[in-house]
This record gives C-alpha cells, sequence and structure tokens, in this order.
C-alpha cells in the first residue's frame, strides 16, 4: 500500500494540474453551463413605453428564431426601465454591468438616455448594442470598439428629406422639435440637406421635452405661413401633434414632414389625422421581400400585434448579436473576433439588407413615406445606402 502512495500522489496531481488547465481555458466556464446575461434597458413607461415594447419583442422574436440560444448557449434577461429619465441612466447601466455582470447591454429609446450608457459601457468594455435611440455622438466623437447601433443616426433619416422637398420647389420652411438632443440633431440633418438643396430654414421652433402644448407654436407656424413644416415626433407626441395640427385647421393649408418617427406606430391612435403625411425613415409599409413577410406574420402570430420600425431595430439588434455569437461560438470573452464578426455581419433584416459602417452605424436605404389609411406607405427609396457621417469617430 504505502509503495502506491507516491504514484498515486503524481497521478493525482497531474490529472488535477490537467483540470485546472481545462478550467482557465476560454469558454470552460459557460460549456458548464452558463447563460449568457443579456441587459434589456429600455422605457417600459411613459410616451416612449410602446416603442421599448416593441424593441423588445423584436430582439426576442429573433433570438426565438434562432432556437433560443445565441452561440448554443442560453440566455437569461435582466430587464430595466429607464423612464426615458437620463438624470437615472448611470445608475441603471451601472447596475446592469456591475450588479447583474450582464455580457451584452441593449438600449435605449431615449438619446439622453443613451448618453449616459455610453459612458458606462466605455469604461466597462460591455458590449452594447443600440437599438433605437439616435444620438450622433454614440457612434461619433464617443464611438468605441464595443459600442453598435441598429437603428440610425438621428441626422440619418433627416438629411434626405431636406433634397426631396427642394426638388418640389418648396423654398421656406419651418423645424419644430423637442428641446432635447435627438429633435436638434434631426433637425440640423434636414437642414443640411435642405440648405444644400437650395431651400431655407426660416424658423426654428422648440418645446421641451416631453411638454406636448402645441397650440401656440402652431399658431406662430399659422402666421409665418411657410410652405412646409418639418417636425421631429415620436410615440404620444406624435399623436398629439398630429391630432392638434388637424384641430388648428393647418392640415391641407402647410405641408406636415418629417422623420419617420412622427407617424410609426401611432396610426390607429390618431385616425384620418395623419392621412397624407409624408416621413423619411428606413422602413415602411410594403416593402415586398420575403424576409419582411415572413416577419411580419410571425410577430403578428407571436405578439397579436403589427410590427413597425422599432420592432425591426430590435430584431435587427439580435440579428447581430446572433452573427456575432455564431463566430465565436458564445464565447463572448473573444471580444476582437467578436467585434469583428459583428463589423462584417450583412443583416438581412426586414427593412432591406443593410451593412455596418466603419463607425458602428447600419448602411441603409432611407424611403419616401406617405400615410395612407392605416399604413405608412413606402412611395420610393429618397436615399440608397446612406451612411452618417460619424463626425469625430476617431475608430478607423
Amino acid at each position: 500500500m504505502s509503495k502506491d502512495l507516491p504514484f498515486d500522489r503524481r497521478e493525482f496531481l497531474k490529472t488535477a494540474a490537467a483540470v485546472a488547465g481545462v478550467a482557465s481555458l476560454p469558454g470552460f466556464a459557460f460549456a458548464q453551463g452558463a447563460k449568457i446575461k443579456i441587459g434589456l434597458m429600455l422605457p417600459y413607461t411613459g410616451t416612449y413605453s410602446q416603442l421599448g415594447v416593441a424593441i423588445t419583442n423584436g430582439f426576442k422574436l429573433a433570438v426565438a428564431e434562432n432556437g433560443g440560444k445565441l452561440g448554443g448557449r442560453d440566455i437569461e434577461y435582466f430587464t430595466v426601465d429607464d423612464e426615458s429619465n437620463p438624470a437615472k441612466a448611470t445608475d441603471n447601466a451601472n447596475a446592469l454591468v456591475t450588479r447583474d455582470k450582464v455580457d451584452v447591454l441593449v438600449g435605449t429609446v431615449h438619446s439622453g438616455v443613451e448618453m449616459g450608457i455610453v459612458k458606462v459601457v466605455r469604461e466597462s468594455g460591455t458590449l452594447h448594442i443600440n437599438p433605437n435611440a439616435g444620438a450622433g455622438a454614440a457612434t461619433g466623437a464617443l464611438c468605441a470598439p464595443n459600442i453598435f447601433r441598429t437603428s440610425f443616426t438621428n441626422w440619418q433619416p433627416a438629411y434626405p428629406m431636406g433634397k426631396v422637398l427642394a426638388d418640389r420647389g418648396i423654398k421656406k420652411v419651418v423645424t419644430l422639435t423637442w428641446k432635447y438632443g435627438a429633435g436638434e440633431e434631426a433637425i440640423q440633418g434636414f437642414k443640411e440637406g435642405f440648405t444644400k438643396a437650395g431651400g431655407t430654414v426660416v424658423k426654428e421652433l422648440y418645446l421641451p421635452f416631453p411638454s406636448v402644448e402645441f397650440q401656440p407654436l402652431l399658431t406662430e407656424i399659422a402666421s409665418i405661413k411657410p410652405d412646409a413644416v418639418f417636425v421631429f415626433f415620436a410615440g404620444g407626441g406624435g399623436v398629439k401633434l398630429i391630432k392638434d395640427w388637424q384641430a388648428a385647421g393647418l392640415k391641407g393649408k402647410i405641408g406636415l414632414y418629417g422623420s419617420g418617427f412622427l407617424t410609426d406606430g401611432v396610426l390607429d391612435a390618431v385616425g384620418d389625422a395623419a392621412e397624407g403625411i409624408e416621413t423619411t425613415l428606413h422602413y415602411g409599409d410594403g416593402i415586398e421581400t420575403p424576409k419582411n413577410k415572413t416577419f411580419r406574420l410571425n410577430y403578428a402570430k407571436t405578439y397579436k400585434l403589427q410590427p413597425d420600425v422599432y420592432a425591426v431595430q430590435g430584431y435587427d439588434a439580435g440579428l447581430l448579436l446572433i452573427a456575432g455569437m455564431k463566430a465565436v461560438k458564445g464565447d463572448v470573452s473573444r471580444k476582437k473576433e467578436l467585434y469583428a464578426a459583428m463589423e462584417k455581419a450583412k443583416i438581412d433584416s426586414p427593412r432591406g439588407t443593410w451593412t455596418m459602417s466603419k463607425a458602428h452605424n447600419p448602411i441603409q436605404d432611407i424611403y419616401l413615406r406617405k400615410v395612407v389609411g392605416k399604413e405608412n406607405k413606402v412611395m420610393g427609396v429618397a436615399h440608397k445606402a446612406l451612411a452618417d457621417p460619424a463626425r469625430g469617430c476617431k475608430m478607423g
């Protein structure tokens, strides 16, 4: 018995060393059944609540179509209602990153909240996918290898409408939006496109977010008598503006145009008040592709709701993450390979195929849409494969 001890001990040590070696290899931990932790930081209450729900639905649909896994791994969700409140953004993002230790942070809708998320993920190195908020700085001056966008920049959908209006001989435009980052950037995008094509913005009107006291501003617009008005609103704010516009007697007298968020997801709520409104956006009704038809059918079956642009952006966030995780077989520690795969991904989206710019923005078609009944009907392509200029991004 005593003769065997040294041999047994040597064998034990060799085995222990081998096990320790395997345990230290990338991927060993998740091979033991650890789940990928996804943080969903989105608005589930307030003016943007329906947007948060649509994004969540879209994301989960993409994952469900992929067998409910990412790179072969099961998923655990951690959800935070960000209330569209920038003051709580850093704390909410920190809770997901530090307390819940999420592998991926998906969010959000409000550009001010997005800035809080960006601050946290730049410091922590956590992978972040932005499925809506259009804040230019997130993929501009504050761009980073771990920050990706599957939606738009505020500049991107607004810019093409400038040329559309100028080409129609419209010379004088008043703009109107909430006084916050998203609104200001959208107006700048429109203004850049419009002035480049020969138009003039005669007045820029603002009201504080999320105020919907439009009446005094509509009275001012009526007195200015511009050729058209370009606006940036979404959700409940869009509903109120469209109804107030009609009530003020401006419908049919002055053309109302906007980034497509104005009329997306709100047509049931506004009745005939939106009829004829034209907008520019990266999605619309009547995109006759097999992918879009299948997506719309599956979404309606799953959630008993019709999908909108927000659902598409959430869905594409799922598709982008699936592409990255497939490349690294679910090993989130292989960040360089994960990000490279996401950068190279060609997303077969309901909106049409899109690719990722160097700054991690979608390079995508922007459609001209018109409200016809209960549809944001695609009338044509306002700008083919448009990339955001990503001003200030030093990522290469």
